[in-house]
């Protein structure tokens, strides 16, 4: 069993973390405080491949392991968990669901553009009546001739707003339960489907977190994507892969979180010496630092099945479900450490906080996540 990254994959790592220093770093609390999703750094996320991770050169991705994904999410978070989160749902959700089940057409004519990053993709799932029963979906797709016909809403859809194209979930045969939800393709701009209310959110502020309407929207029959009755499904398939994505992004999270608890530790000085040399401080680091690279592991090997073939649900939740309560624990001694100051916006300590709940609800809650693996482990 080999845990070393290879050369190209080290070199990755150094040239992420040297984008989000350069690109990302100075503006993360501005976009913070605006709440404002920075289109302006779709095009230099894209010229660094990072819009296309896993989709193949041929659809003009970068064709990236899942591995190598792991690294990107995780190298973005540690400067800003927000952008991380953006590139996670654009790459993890939309994406995936298309490249992994879209027809050659749907993929020369979604894909690509998503890939290249001309376009950035939603994915909707969660309603206001449907979130972790998701199978409760009230989103209705009726067929009309040759068209379907949409009526409903999505709530806390990532880039709701900011996105050019949603994969969206709705019901066609309600007879069927969870076997009669599909999933279509809809582009900005058709009629019908609009952008609800904008979240105002603890966290991840820079992320478009929006409501997605759903009134007599009419679509083509090309815009099923999958076959009919099998949204549901394929969305459990897309989201075994895209949690891997976020248990990433925890760690991430947590490493950054870390990293300026450390930085600080160290520069402190109380009762004339840095407050790093109290015993009471080196355990919560000590503790970090541990729990970083158990979550690391974690989920380095979840994605080092899925590019095996693997089925990863179990793995998959395994990671998502460590490494987001890890993030939690980490960014709150963060704040712990830095004291009065991790209080305060002039210090990253803060934002980490605020940040790292999100990991253990988005994309399947804790609680879920622990019902998922039960799951796996207690079947016949």
């Amino acid at each position: 069993m080999d845990f070393e990254l290879t050369d190209q994959q080290r070199l990755l790592r150094h040239a992420v973390r040297e984008f989000a220093e350069r690109e990302i770093a100075p503006h993360v609390m501005e976009w913070d405080e605006a709440q404002r999703f920075p289109a302006e750094l779709v095009p230099k996320l894209a010229a660094e491949g990072l819009m296309g991770i896993q989709v193949p050169d041929t659809y003009g991705g970068a064709g990236m392991s899942a591995v190598e994904y792991c690294i990107c999410v995780e190298e973005l978070a540690r400067v800003d968990p927000s952008v991380a989160l953006t590139v996670a749902a654009h790459n993890g959700l939309c994406a995936a669901h298309i490249c992994m089940f879209g027809t050659e057409a749907q993929k020369q004519q979604h894909l690509v553009p998503l890939a290249r990053g001309e376009h950035v993709g939603a994915w909707g799932l969660t309603e206001p009546a449907a979130g972790s029963d998701a199978s409760g979906t009230r989103t209705t797709a009726v067929r009309d001739g040759s068209s379907w016909v949409l009526n409903g809403s999505k709530t806390f859809t990532t880039h709701g707003r900011a996105g050019h194209v949603v994969v969206a979930m709705a019901v066609t045969d309600r007879t069927k339960g969870h076997r009669g939800i599909s999933a279509f393709i809809i582009e900005r701009g058709t009629p019908g489907m609009s952008a609800g209310k904008k979240e105002n959110k603890l966290g991840m502020r820079a992320s478009d977190t929006t409501e997605v309407v759903f009134q007599d929207c009419r679509v083509g029959a090309d815009h099923l994507l999958g076959e009919e009755g099998q949204g549901y499904v394929n969305a459990l398939q897309v989201l075994d892969a895209g949690r891997i994505g976020i248990a990433a992004l925890a760690v991430g999270l947590a490493q950054g979180a870390y990293e300026a608890a450390r930085r600080y530790a160290l520069q402190r000085v109380q009762f004339g010496q840095p407050i790093a040399s109290f015993q009471a401080i080196r355990w919560k680091l000590v503790d970090s630092a541990t729990g970083i690279e158990a979550a690391r592991l974690l989920t380095y090997q979840a994605a080092y099945l899925k590019d095996r073939g693997q089925r990863t649900t179990r793995e998959s939740a395994m990671a998502k479900l460590f490494s987001s309560e890890v993030a939690v624990r980490v960014a709150e001694e963060g704040v712990q450490i830095h004291g009065g100051y991790g209080f305060v916006k002039d210090y990253p300590a803060e934002k980490y906080f605020r940040d790292a709940k999100l990991c253990t609800i988005g994309e399947g809650t804790s609680e879920i996540m622990r019902l998922v693996i039960a799951r796996e482990l207690l079947k016949g």
